[in-house]
């Protein structure tokens, strides 16, 4: 299935579909989507791009190992409920900041941190799971 068209398209379809995996995840408050749903996109097209380039390049192109990834996602997704704790809330309830940068109001929320925490779990366990059946079959 390595073929010259699959192997010189493979890059571009994964940066699009990253691209529309970060999409995804930051479009998931107001309206359907997530941390998860981004996370099997991202997942999906680092897939396809060890299909096309093998898992040397997945794994070089990553820069960490993706459980790795996946505990870093853990960490954050736990430290969005506990910021309510420090707060004097209930575990896991929504904060809000509204800074004001280059004169634009951005709303920064611990749901986001923990969507993003999601995300990167999903994508950590779901892409370890992928190169670890791809090496076998290498083999």
């Amino acid at each position: 299935m390595r073929t010259v068209i699959f192997r010189f398209t493979a890059p571009y379809l994964t940066a699009l579909m990253v691209l529309f995996s970060i999409f995804v995840l930051l479009r998931g408050h107001n309206e359907p989507g997530g941390g998860f749903i981004g996370g099997l996109i991202a997942a999906s097209a680092l897939a396809i791009y060890g299909i096309a380039c093998g898992v040397v390049a997945v794994r070089r192109s990553l820069h960490f190992h993706p459980l790795s990834i996946s505990a870093a996602g853990l960490f954050m997704a736990v430290v969005a409920g506990l910021l309510s704790l420090l707060l004097s809330s209930q575990f896991m309830t929504g904060l809000w900041v509204f800074p004001t940068i280059f004169g634009t109001e951005l709303a920064l929320s611990t749901p986001l941190i923990f969507d993003i925490g999601v995300y990167l779990v999903v994508v950590g366990s779901i892409s370890s799971i992928a190169l670890a059946l791809e090496e076998r079959e290498s083999d």
